[in-house]
């Protein structure tokens, strides 16, 4: 699954680290997503949708 992860933390001036603190997961989980090598749980995604306050479809997207 495609995703906008890096592009809208670099958005609002976040490193992996504070995208990480905010979502409560690991910096390596937030880079794992970045690089397409992981794709996060439902509630993960519900969580990023949030914080970033767009739906999930505009975050995450088939390849």
């Amino acid at each position: 699954m495609k995703n906008r992860f890096k592009e809208l933390r670099k958005e609002f001036s976040w490193t992996q680290a504070d995208l990480a603190l905010k979502l409560d997961v690991s910096r390596q989980t937030i880079n794992a997503i970045e690089k397409d090598k992981f794709d996060p749980s439902l509630p993960l995604a519900f969580r990023a949708a949030r914080l970033f306050n767009l739906p999930i479809e505009e975050i995450f997207f088939d390849k």
